[in-house]
This record gives C-alpha cells, structure tokens and sequence, in this order.
C-alpha cells in the first residue's frame, strides 16, 4: 500500500512539473492563462487559456520517456469526451461567448529536469453525440 502512495505521489508530482512546463511554454507565446486544474464534477482540465481571439482548453500529458507510446495517445475518447465536458460547463458558467479550442501537449521530462514539448493545436474536435 505505501509502495502505491509513493507511486501515486511521484506520479502527481511529474504531472505538476509537466504542467508548470505547459504554463510557461503557453506564456512565452504570449497567451494568457486563465485556470490551472478546473474542476466540474469528476472530470478536470489542466490549463483553460486565453490565444488571442479563442479560449483554449489544454489538456497535459507528461512522461519520463516515450518508451511505450507518445504522451498525447493518453489522450483517449472517453478523455477527450470528459474535456469537453468541463468545456461545455466552463463556457455555460463564464457566459463565454468566443470559439473555444482544444490542444494536447506532450511533455517528456529527463532525469536532469530537461524538457521536451510538443503542443498540438486544434489536436481534436467536440464531439456530438
């Protein structure tokens, strides 16, 4: 059980450390960064950001290598499916009244804290069901 916490633990922390690399990739191309983590119900978004005219929901996927497959192929359906939905509600919420957008970057962080990012604009569409 405990050896699952410490997985679990270095598993978030990755994912933080990815995360702060989006934010600072994303502000060095001048967007504005509007939430961290938004909630609704069980599903999150990691970055909801502002590219000029569009709001853009992000989603991060960070990795220690790309051995097995890409960070962004973690990006499923059904995960794809719950952005959305935080979208939907984020836009509803906020009255949001501009065309809204959703990217994957992919961050795989090295031993020495180096990073390599490939974002994907547009890397999906809304689903309509």
């Amino acid at each position: 059980m405990e050896q699952q916490n410490d997985r679990r633990k270095r598993h978030n922390e990755l994912g933080k450390r990815g995360e702060d690399a989006a934010v600072a990739y994303l502000e060095g191309l001048g967007w504005r960064i509007m939430e961290r983590n938004f909630v609704v119900g069980k599903f999150e978004v990691d970055i909801i950001a502002e590219d000029r005219d569009k709001i853009v929901f992000v989603e991060v996927k960070t990795r220690t290598d790309a051995v097995f497959a890409e960070p962004e192929w973690a990006v499923t359906r059904a995960k794809q499916r719950s952005i959305i939905a935080v979208a939907n509600a984020y836009v509803v919420q906020r009255r949001v009244e501009r065309e809204v957008r959703f990217d994957v970057m992919s961050i795989i962080l090295d031993e020495q804290g180096e990073s390599s990012i490939h974002h994907i604009p547009a890397a999906f569409e809304p689903i309509i069901a």
